[in-house]
């Protein structure tokens, strides 16, 4: 590994526009780690190096003639591939599509080029982004960098697992239910869900609509700031984004930088956590709480009683939604088709949704079509969506006495591939912690709180803010990485992952 693929973005960028390296060696020190590492994790699903590398080489002209840029500009990125990107295939991890060119890009991915970073390629995730540990994805499984025989979670595990193997400084990830911030937690990396409506959707392939979030990846809680502030913003083209204000608006990287928690309120969510939870997640995660305690937070413990029923409710709404929008793969328009030429319209649907799902995605369009049909909508979706409203109250409650929320953000730490895999409800578990705050649309990111005890694999530590209060994420996540790294150390890099070592 070469000192440029171990820098953070923030100090990749302050190089690159003081001209002490180039983004062109920086984006080929990334593809070189890439050639050398990526056949044992498998992060990426393409890569694209002829044009990154011209990106690169246009970055850096642009500074050599003086231009000012952003923090992040000339450094390189890494995709989910779920955001359209055109020029390059945009899958979903799906067979039904494999190969398929978007002609256009997606808002973020827009917003990315227009910064000036370098997208380096497209990620693996669970097929349709269904599923907590990447083993769904038509094109295999990613492996966990800190031991390939884990799980780099799900579904974004391809963005997580570039961060952790040094493919990438930075990464882009999307969160239905968890697929960001369970992931960063798996891998010792950091990931954050903003506000629902805060970053636009338009581009990005539809899983359910009213859950869907991308969100920014990194190594650390500053450069994933930086991300935030490049792709959060309203966008005409996205009826359901939002016009940000105050914080929001000039951004969140400033709070990252301050890094202070004195006399913020902490409330510890007595429901997530106990009967349930790996003992060394939770004995880092009490750790992490009482460092916040010696920063000068107050903490308290508050209860959200709803959140027992937050797990059957979003396996109720969301694949309610996945039916809906999985719908519109049906063999006819794009994407695979199947059956012969004389095949009806009917054959022809079956035939290429049959060959194109896999077992995970046809299992959800199989809930969702139930809980929508007539005679069960009131009794299971309506019944849903008023236990939603019931889990937004227990957060807006638990607001009026604390500034954020924190928890695990899973219960474990990274199972063995294949462990669960034939075990939906056990996979499901393990976004226990992080489906709530995407029933209710609010912040929340997940940073590490060092290593279990029981195995010596990262602990995610989870803060959750109020809606467009995404800044205070940022200001307890910096404020927690600070003491850590003074006081045992980040897991990550005191800690390297030993590619190739299984524990």
């Amino acid at each position: 590994m070469t000192e440029l693929t171990r820098l953070d973005a923030a100090e990749l960028g302050r190089r690159i526009a003081s001209r002490e390296v180039s983004s062109r060696e920086v984006t080929a020190a990334c593809f070189d780690r890439i050639e050398a590492v990526d056949g044992a994790v498998r992060a990426f699903l393409t890569t694209d190096r002829e044009r990154a590398l011209q990106a690169a080489d246009a970055i850096d002209t642009r500074i050599a003639a003086g231009e000012k840029l952003g923090p992040l500009a000339g450094v390189p990125i890494a995709v989910k591939d779920l955001l359209c990107y055109q020029g390059l295939p945009t899958t979903a991890s799906s067979r039904i599509l494999e190969g398929w060119m978007p002609p256009y890009n997606s808002t973020v991915v827009e917003r990315l080029l227009d910064a000036g970073l370098v997208i380096l390629g497209k990620t693996n995730l669970d097929e349709f982004a269904l599923g907590s540990s990447t083993e769904t994805s038509a094109f295999g499984p990613t492996h966990n960098p800190w031991a390939l025989d884990r799980i780099p979670g799900g579904s974004g595990g391809g963005s997580a697992a570039a961060l952790a193997s040094f493919e990438a400084p930075l990464a882009i990830g999307t969160d239905t239910g968890g697929s960001i911030r369970q992931p960063a937690a798996v891998t010792g990396t950091v990931g954050v869900k903003p506000t629902y409506g805060a970053v636009s959707r338009y581009g990005i392939i539809a899983v359910a609509s009213s859950l869907d979030q991308a969100g920014p990846c990194a190594r650390n809680v500053y450069d994933t700031a930086l991300l935030h502030d490049v792709i959060v913003g309203r966008d005409p083209r996205d009826g359901t984004s939002v016009e940000l204000s105050g914080t929001q608006a000039v951004g969140v990287a400033d709070m990252a930088r301050r890094a202070d928690v004195k006399g913020l309120r902490i409330g510890v969510v007595k429901e997530l956590g106990g009967e349930g939870y790996q003992p060394g997640v939770e004995q880092r995660f009490r750790e992490a709480v009482q460092v916040l305690v010696q920063a000068g937070a107050e903490v308290v413990e508050v209860s959200c009683p709803h959140f027992v029923h937050s797990l059957a409710t979003y396996y109720l709404i969301m694949p309610a939604e996945v039916s809906s929008n999985l719908s519109r793969y049906d063999g006819m328009r794009y994407g695979l088709r199947k059956g012969g030429p004389d095949a009806t319209t009917e054959q022809v649907m079956r035939a290429s949704r049959g060959a194109g799902f896999g077992a995970e995605a046809k299992r959800r369009i199989i809930l969702g079509t139930y809980a929508l049909s007539a005679g069960y909508y009131d009794a299971y979706y309506g019944s849903a969506q008023k236990m939603r409203t019931l889990i937004a109250r227990d957060f807006a409650v638990a607001y009026e006495v604390c500034d954020v929320l924190v928890s695990p953000t899973t219960p474990t730490t990274a199972f063995k591939l294949g462990e669960k895999v034939d075990d939906p409800l056990a996979m499901y578990m393990s976004d226990l912690c992080t489906i709530p705050v995407n029933l209710a649309g609010i912040a929340a990111g997940s940073v590490p709180c060092g290593l279990s005890p029981d195995d010596g694999l990262p602990v995610g530590f989870q803060i959750i803010a109020p809606a467009l209060q995404d800044a205070r994420v940022y200001q307890v996540a910096a404020a927690l990485e600070a003491a850590l790294d003074t006081q045992r150390g980040h897991p990550l890099l005191d800690d390297a992952p030993a590619l190739g070592e299984a524990r």
